[in-house]
């Protein structure tokens, strides 16, 4: 479908130059975005010559390779989203959207965990219901970057500690964090008490910030106890191959036990009173009805409340 809006002034704004824009800013390729609207590449170059001039910014340059967004690019990508979904919401049958006819990406931030213990199963459900939808897996940052304002996710999944006012949370499940070591090591024989667990073993944490410190430190200060922390690592799947190699303990939750039963870890409840995991969802108010988007939430909230079980 082709959407024009008449304005007075000089020239009307051809909309389908926005949903070009919104395909080329996903790719950040013009062989990419020809290929996701069936043009040729000489066609696509030619509408990234008319976007070009219509914002009066160059949108996508050349960086070795790759191509990557101008600074404007980057400060209009979720407007600019936003506007073609609610234009393709608005034309949309009565009836609803038939999700095998869409064709997106969708793009969720959060833990590294998250993808590997729901990747597989939301991979094979988007195969199943929306095989056009592409699903996108980004890190968290060490960096607090308002990535759902901007665009550069869709959903946030985990513990939501975001306090954008104007974004929508939804709480999944309640988790609670579980001791792991190496099969055979000694904190596994007998009885497991706070002391044994603070003082007979050195002790690895995951942290994106690189934190020496957390919960369970807080916890065993109630005890007069301190741990030795030894260092920390960035994501949890890194931290389960250097325990399965170490007598280090590390922490896993409870979701995550797939995870270190692969490599043959063992977890344990640990000795703590710790406070429990609040893991949900976040997303912009402006995915609200948005089909597409919709699906995802309702299929991270079967797969992450099915695992919680």
């Amino acid at each position: 479908m082709r959407m024009t809006q008449s304005v007075a002034g000089p020239a009307a704004m051809d909309l389908n130059l926005l949903v070009a824009l919104d395909v080329l800013l996903e790719e950040e390729s013009v062989q990419g975005a020809a290929r996701r609207l069936h043009l040729s590449e000489p066609a696509m170059s030619r509408t990234l010559g008319r976007i070009r001039k219509a914002l009066g910014d160059p949108v996508l340059v050349r960086a070795g390779r790759r191509m990557v967004p101008t600074p404007r690019a980057l400060a209009v990508r979720a407007e600019v989203s936003a506007v073609v979904e609610r234009a393709w919401a608005l034309f949309a049958p009565a009836e609803g959207t038939d999700l095998r006819t869409v064709t997106r990406t969708l793009t969720i931030l959060g833990h590294d965990a998250i993808a590997a213990a729901h990747g597989p199963a939301l991979y094979a459900r988007a195969a199943a219901e929306a095989p056009g939808v592409r699903i996108r897996f980004l890190g968290e940052s060490h960096v607090d970057t308002p990535f759902l304002r901007e665009g550069t996710a869709d959903l946030e999944v985990g513990v939501i500690d975001t306090a954008a006012p104007e974004v929508h949370r939804e709480h999944l499940c309640d988790d609670r964090m579980m001791g792991v070591v190496r099969a055979g090591h000694p904190l596994l024989e007998g009885e497991l008490t706070p002391e044994r667990f603070a003082l007979e073993a050195d002790h690895l944490i995951v942290s994106r910030r690189g934190k020496l410190h957390g919960p369970v430190d807080a916890a065993l200060a109630e005890l007069g106890l301190r741990r030795r922390v030894v260092g920390t690592v960035g994501s949890l799947p890194s931290s389960l191959f250097v325990l399965r190699d170490t007598d280090l303990v590390g922490l896993n939750t409870a979701w995550g036990l797939p995870l270190a039963q692969s490599l043959g870890l063992v977890s344990f409840e640990v000795p703590l009173p710790l406070p429990p995991l609040l893991l949900g969802m976040a997303w912009h108010p402006r995915h609200d009805v948005d089909p597409a988007h919709v699906w995802l939430r309702a299929a991270v909230r079967d797969l992450v409340r099915r695992r919680s079980r």
